[in-house]
């Protein structure tokens, strides 16, 4: 492959990760009520990248969607609490790709809602930080929903332009 195709396709991919992270910046204000302000539908430009181009973008997008839905609520539990949860997020939306690839797109939509709505905020109750048993449980109802509207939508766009890309 010669240079310039190759610059095309970094450009391709570049071009790509600054429209889904745009994206979740617009998502990062559509909020679902909840305790802390920050769940949002953030994730699912995340979601759409890895589900259809690589665990690895939907990482990056996942997690910089978290850091600005956190930032439009003022970083409510703290910025270095946001910064685990925006890793926790990249692992959510990685996990995610990679079962998708693996096992299928259901799979994959289960495993981000259960890694995003239950898993990554039980984790935040063991270490020291702000979110005690009763905030993992207030949080609970609107992240389920968050991850469920965040991970199905991206399943359906995703679907839907691989269809589209086929025909």
């Amino acid at each position: 492959m010669d240079g310039r195709a190759d610059r095309g396709d970094r450009t391709r991919r570049l071009t790509r990760l600054a429209l889904l992270i745009a994206l979740s910046a617009v998502g990062a204000f559509i909020k679902i009520p909840g305790p802390t302000g920050t769940t949002a539908l953030d994730a699912l430009p995340g979601y759409l990248a890895a589900f259809l181009f690589a665990p690895g973008e939907g990482a990056l997008v996942a997690a910089l969607g978290h850091l600005a839905s956190a930032a439009t609520a003022g970083f409510p539990l703290t910025v270095p609490i946001h910064l685990v949860i925006a890793g926790e997020m990249a692992g959510c939306a990685a996990l995610a790709g990679v079962t998708a690839r693996k096992l299928g797109m259901v799979a994959g939509v289960v495993v981000a809602i259960v890694c995003n709505g239950v898993v990554a905020p039980g984790i935040l109750t063991l270490v020291p930080s702000p979110v005690t048993e009763g905030l993992f449980m207030a949080l609970l109802a609107p992240l389920l929903i968050a991850a469920t509207l965040n991970a199905v939508g991206a399943a359906l766009v995703a679907t839907a332009l691989r269809r589209r890309a086929s025909l």
